[in-house]
């Protein structure tokens, strides 16, 4: 593709304004929002005026604005149950599609997805923009290197100790399909996966916790009303890989422990072991190796090396890095970081676990 990409944006809350539209914004040069849509008109009409070039269209129904031919690509920003029905309708438009993370509500939904995808030629991911942080990226080189070893262990962290999002459809079961596993349990599945390049899943067994609800004193983001949540306030899983590795999963919004910690993984391999934190806990990212070195038990730790005021280097973070590569990998016909089935086995775990406690027993794939 020699033009700059057009694209459409399908939601216009929280994820689209703190991550899509600016990053989108900030590759002007490269592709440019041309359509908006919400169920909410005012918030797709502020969007195209803050985003959108001159003379963007707005829409409250995405099926009008898959009918704009000019459009190249949609990124979808709904709620989750609403991914399924408008990324297969974006690729029966013949759009290449973006979708926000979790790929989709259940496994159902998710294998609707690789069904349309497949058949529309497009190109298509899923937003874990945590793969472009750069510790990340690092830690990811030193996987594939082959430094730790044969991975055979891995914790999954996405853990908060008082941190409920008391805004939009977050509580909301029927319209999101989860609470915090499929929140933010899906980026460090996402990540831990990735590490350990292993996608070949055995069975899951999972615990699911509906006991904080009412427990809404110290919240980051102010009370929420018991009435209304919906949603477990913690989860935890225990994935088995078909070659043996294991990997245990928690996430939670709510959670009486002193760290907190997301988007991070502990790796344990054969020769070395690695730990991600981010999160609450962390005023920034670390990066921590483990090995035995000379005899000696070592760690080894990322340096923050700061910056220089007004020549801080590339800062725009991980955000930016996401949309830059996957809109080359739109001009440019090249393979997203992302994959879809890379994604679909995080959402065919995350329902696992829920499957697991509901049914009271493991689940085998």
């Amino acid at each position: 593709m020699s033009k700059k990409p057009k694209v459409g944006i399908i939601g216009c809350g929280g994820i689209a304004n703190q991550k899509h539209m600016p990053a989108l914004k900030a590759l002007s040069d490269d592709c440019e929002m041309v359509a908006f849509c919400d169920i909410i008109e005012s918030r797709a009409v502020k969007a195209a005026e803050e985003f959108g070039v001159p003379g963007a269209r707005v829409y409250t129904d995405y099926r009008d604005l898959l009918k704009e031919d000019e459009i190249d690509v949609v990124h979808v920003l709904t709620p989750n149950v609403s991914h399924c029905p408008i990324t297969v309708a974006a690729f029966e438009a013949g759009k290449h599609v973006m979708c926000e993370k979790p790929m989709a509500h259940n496994t159902e939904a998710a294998e609707k997805m690789l069904e349309a995808w497949r058949r529309s030629g497009k190109k298509f991911t899923i937003g874990y923009q945590n793969r472009f942080r750069p510790e990340v990226q690092a830690l990811y080189r030193s996987c594939q290197s082959g430094e730790l070893g044969d991975i055979y262990f891995a914790k999954a962290h996405a853990v908060r100790r008082r941190a409920v999002p008391t805004w939009g459809v977050f509580q909301n079961k029927e319209a999101q399909g989860g609470g915090p596993l499929i929140d933010i349990g899906t980026h460090a599945l996402d990540l831990t996966l990735w590490m350990m390049d292993n996608y070949e899943v055995e069975s899951v067994s999972g615990s699911v916790f509906y006991k904080m609800a009412d427990q809404v004193e110290g919240n980051l983001w102010g009370p929420w009303d018991p009435a209304t949540y919906e949603v477990e306030d913690s989860a935890f899983g225990f994935v088995k890989m078909k070659n043996g590795a294991t990997i245990f999963l928690e996430a939670s919004w709510v959670l009486n422990v002193v760290e907190s910690r997301e988007a991070s993984t502990t790796l344990c391999g054969t020769k070395a072991g690695a730990e991600l934190r981010s999160g609450m806990s962390y005023p920034r990212p670390e990066l921590i190796f483990n090995r035995v070195l000379h005899g000696i038990p070592t760690e080894e730790r990322n340096s923050y090396v700061g910056g220089v005021a007004y020549f801080g280097g590339d800062s725009a973070g991980e955000g930016v890095a996401e949309a830059r590569q996957w809109i080359n990998a739109v001009k440019n016909d090249t393979e997203p970081l992302v994959s879809p089935e890379q994604a679909f086995v995080v959402t065919r775990i995350l329902d696992a676990i829920y499957q697991s406690h509901l049914q009271g027993r493991e689940i085998r794939f």
